[in-house]
């Protein structure tokens, strides 16, 4: 089966949204916990965390939204 230039090209850009919007999370979280006092390494882990955890969501959405389509 193959796949149409539009699917592809549609692929990429959602997968792109969802790069920028994992790291704006990732970004933000860690600037929170700065500000709330945690120190930079685990200002950092935080971050990190909050990026994993919207990467794991939005990718299983994306995935599920693919296969409706």
């Amino acid at each position: 089966m193959t796949t149409s230039p539009i699917r592809l090209m549609l692929l990429v850009l959602l997968l792109a949204v969802v790069a920028l919007f994992c790291t704006l999370v990732g970004a933000a979280a860690g600037l929170l916990a700065r500000i709330d006092g945690a120190t930079y390494a685990s200002a950092l882990l935080r971050g990190a965390l909050a990026f994993a955890g919207s990467a794991t969501l939005s990718l299983a959405l994306l995935t599920f939204v693919l296969a409706v389509l």
